[in-house]
């Protein structure tokens, strides 16, 4: 199992259109993750699961992976949060 802490910097956090990205991209790892916020952890995989932790604009979350292929999962999914969930990370 690993970890990592970020700031969601996305200005209106995370709403329906980008949790979908996550979501989408999370279900390509076979990994479990998860996001912690405060004493809440939710399933990433899952649009309803994240939308509940209704995450704001400047809160930090915590990103668990544990898995196969955790590593690769953390650092993709670190990464397209970091990058805003914008139109770039939408797959086509």
């Amino acid at each position: 199992m690993i970890s990592k802490k970020i700031l969601v910097e996305i200005p209106a956090g995370l709403h329906l259109r980008p949790i979908s990205v996550l979501c989408n991209y999370s279900l390509d790892y076979k990994s479990t993750i998860l996001i912690k916020i405060g004493e809440k952890t939710v399933n990433a995989k899952s649009v309803l699961s994240v939308l509940s932790a209704c995450v704001k604009h400047g809160d930090e979350i915590e990103l668990i992976c544990e898995g196969t292929d955790e590593e690769e999962a953390l650092t993709m999914i670190a990464k397209i949060i970091q990058g805003g969930l914008g139109s770039e990370f939408i797959k086509k």
